[in-house]
């Protein structure tokens, strides 16, 4: 089943990162579903407060395997092609964690204001309940 992203469909800034991954993915590993799409997200027990604490990844094979915010930034990209050396070197350099934790932060609350809205939902060809529709 792979792993299923949940991103924030309005926002210009996470659908050019989902876009991004899904060319480089091609639906082989992630499948994507937006935020705005409550009925997907309620078969997973994910509400839309939850998703304001940032982009949730979840594990197809296990669903209580979950990751959000930079979390699920970083295992996205742990998950991809030779990602998981930067990854870990990004991880193992001393006080950078943190630092990324508290800019995804900024960047989450803030990105209407920095990247702009979308004004209809971007939903993925590679969506996580097959019917691709919010």
């Amino acid at each position: 089943m792979g792993y299923h992203v949940i991103y924030d469909g309005n926002c210009n800034l996470c659908v050019t990162l989902v876009r991004s991954l899904e060319k480089l993915d091609q639906g082989k590993l992630f499948s994507y579903t937006p935020m705005q799409d409550e009925q997907t997200l309620a078969q997973w027990g994910v509400t839309p407060e939850d998703c304001q604490m940032g982009m949730i990844l979840i594990d197809g094979n296990a669903p209580e395997k979950r990751w959000q915010g930079s979390d699920a930034a970083e295992e996205i990209g742990r998950l991809l092609p030779m990602g998981s050396v930067f990854v870990d070197a990004y991880r193992a350099l001393p006080g950078v964690k943190k630092l990324g934790d508290q800019v995804y932060a900024q960047i989450r609350d803030n990105r209407y204001n920095l990247f702009g809205k979308r004004t209809t939902t971007y939903t993925s060809s590679f969506c996580s309940d097959g019917n691709c529709k919010v």
